[in-house]
């Protein structure tokens, strides 16, 4: 009997996964690296001319995360798909967390982010993937949507090997170091790109006629990545200078406006590439040549969560920004719209102190090492007397709007549009075959207990 191999942890195995995710894309997306190496710069500027920002970054361990990858997209076509990629993700330490309703902007999927969730595993590696589960009951076309899943019906997007490599992390409790390695490997097949469609280019044509998403979903192997995010300092600058490095940017940044306190998420991406492909022979007989656009490069800007209170502000301040300016195809408008942005949002409080003192974001609290606090339970009097210290936390999650509005402008349309909801989560827990993590409860969790820990650590030093 063998023994049982060293188990590595999930966080080890989602940096392995990350980085391998990464090369990949970079291989078969030349501009994405192109992208990295601009983010990089500007990081490395930003962090050199704000030196508050710096110290925070290096006090809080985020140097290193930052150089991570932050996330990536996928969108799945069946039930199936979903609940084994619950089970995939599971491995490397990612759970579903919050529920994306994306037909608000006309797209026909609804999603859910897979990621860490403890503090610690966020600092080590805080890789996301945006995951989206096709509609198929927003196809208006009875038979379409018949033939898209029958389409689907016929795909296996996992190997043999990395099902039973999933099954073994669930009865061991993990991997060993060469069953990680293979993992790796087996998982990073789900995410390739094919070049060869697995329909005719009439099917493609009708599917891409009901949306552009429907068709990229069903007319493909598998699930390929769409696109890679990392993380930037200053998503205005990057946007400013992707034209310098022959990359063309969308025409507006979706989210909040520039801030001196940066709120949730702000996102963009450059266009996305047409690529050849082979689609099979209308009679099934060789290939006929085409295209297909969907994979590209994204930006993302990430700031403080917000509470409940914090997001129906921003939500209402969105919404008068986008009923005063709708952004036009060719985003010819853009430079209107972000003065619309700009306008609105000076109603948002834009420091600090107002976002905590207001309850409109949620805050991590840690003693500063300032010897002599009293023993008291008063946090505005240890924050006003210099011995504990408030810093917003981290958003980890995604918007949908401006999850849509990257979709949108990656699949032909930059227009914005406004749509009535059709969210389902009841069919979305089904499929994925659990519940999603409440976004806003793990927040105001990580708060209080940040609270809580660094009230009882000055007490520890007030009684010694």
């Amino acid at each position: 009997m063998s023994a049982r191999p060293t188990l590595l942890s999930p966080d080890a195995i989602r940096t392995r996964f990350s980085r391998a995710m990464s090369d990949m894309y970079k291989a078969e997306v030349p501009q994405y690296g192109t992208l990295m190496e601009l983010v990089a710069d500007v990081n490395e500027e930003t962090r050199r001319a704000d030196s508050r920002l710096d110290r925070r970054l290096v006090e809080n361990g985020e140097v290193e995360r930052l150089h991570l990858e932050r996330h990536g997209a996928i969108r799945l076509g069946t039930a199936d798909e979903l609940a084994t990629m619950r089970r995939l993700f599971a491995v490397m330490g990612m759970v579903p967390v919050g529920y994306y309703d994306l037909s608000v902007a006309g797209v026909p999927v609804h999603s859910t982010a897979f990621r860490p969730v403890e503090p610690e595993a966020l600092r080590r590696n805080p890789f996301r993937v945006f995951t989206s589960l096709l509609r198929l009951d927003l196809i208006e076309d009875e038979g379409l949507r018949a033939e898209a899943a029958e389409i689907l019906s016929r795909r296996r997007i996992y190997t043999p090997g990395c099902l039973a490599l999933i099954h073994t992390a669930e009865v061991q409790g993990g991997l060993g170091e060469e069953e990680a390695d293979r993992f790796v490997a087996e998982a990073l097949e789900t995410f390739r790109w094919h070049s060869a469609a697995t329909v005719s280019a009439d099917v493609y044509r009708r599917l891409r006629g009901a949306h552009p998403l429907v068709a990229d979903v069903v007319c493909f192997k598998g699930p390929h990545i769409n696109h890679l995010t990392p993380r930037t300092l200053d998503i205005d600058t990057v946007q400013a200078r992707m034209p310098e490095r022959g990359i063309s940017p969308k025409a507006v940044i979706e989210g909040p406006a520039p801030r001196r306190v940066p709120i949730l998420l702000r996102q963009t991406s450059f266009r996305a590439l047409q690529e050849p492909i082979a689609f099979k022979g209308a009679d099934g007989e060789g290939v006929e040549d085409g295209t297909h656009t969907a994979r590209f490069g994204e930006i993302e800007q990430r700031g403080a969560a917000l509470t409940p209170k914090g997001r129906e502000l921003y939500d209402t301040l969105l919404a008068q920004v986008r009923g005063d300016v709708q952004v036009k195809g060719d985003g010819s408008n853009a430079a209107d719209y972000m003065a619309a942005l700009s306008r609105r949002f000076e109603g948002f409080p834009d420091d600090e102190e107002t976002l905590r003192r207001e309850g409109l974001a949620f805050f991590r609290y840690t003693p500063t090492g300032k010897a002599g606090a009293p023993a008291t339970d008063d946090v505005e009097a240890l924050l006003a007397g210099g011995y504990l210290k408030a810093e917003p936390i981290t958003y980890e999650d995604f918007l949908p709007v401006s999850a849509a509005g990257i979709f949108q402008s990656n699949l032909g349309d930059e227009s914005q549009q406004n749509f009535a909801a059709r969210a389902n989560r009841a069919a979305f827990v089904r499929d994925l075959g659990a519940d999603p993590a409440d976004e806003i409860a793990l927040y105001a969790r990580a708060e209080a207990q940040s609270r809580e820990a660094a009230l009882a650590a000055l007490k520890v030093e007030a009684a010694a």
